[in-house]
């Protein structure tokens, strides 16, 4: 029983990980000044394109869960990167923060219903996706292993 309690929540984590980013993704297109979804700006693509390394992590952690397998120089490689990533996603939390502060400087300017909602909504999935590749981390640590550096550098080669 303590075996598949230990086995389904890191899935169930990672799979909170893919709808929060998958949420976010679309949310990044919308604009919360307009109330609409606007796709000709280059900042709505920088986030899509940083979840595919996320996706990535999160697929060979899950592998490496399901198959009971030992950390390797990949996984280490790709989660030195996701320790970058977890930067940008602070960043975007702070500057969603700044956008829903903003309310105040536009007294004079017609601003949707739906501003302080969704701002509130799109700084919670973020908040959300933080905690949880945090969690990852801890998840990866615990369950498929420490980055064992002795064991790692005698394994380099991928075909053994």
């Amino acid at each position: 029983m303590e075996n598949s309690v230990k086995r389904t929540t890191p899935k169930l984590i990672i799979v909170l990980t893919i709808v929060s980013m998958l949420s976010l993704i679309i949310l990044g297109f919308y604009s919360m000044y307009g109330n609409t979804f606007i796709f000709n700006r280059f900042e709505s693509y920088i986030f899509p394109f940083l979840t595919m390394i996320h996706f990535l992590y999160l697929y060979v952690l899950w592998f490496k869960i399901t198959e009971m397998e030992y950390p390797d120089m990949i996984m280490k490689n790709i989660e030195y990167v996701m320790y970058a990533i977890l930067l940008v996603y602070g960043y975007n939390i702070y500057e969603t923060f700044l956008i829903l502060g903003s309310q105040n400087e536009f007294q004079d300017h017609v601003i949707p219903s739906s501003f302080v909602p969704m701002g509130i909504l799109i700084i919670a999935l973020q908040t959300l996706l933080v905690l949880l590749t945090v969690w990852s981390f801890v998840i990866r640590k615990r369950i498929v292993g420490i980055y064992d550096f002795d064991y790692l550098n005698n394994h380099i080669d991928a075909w053994e």
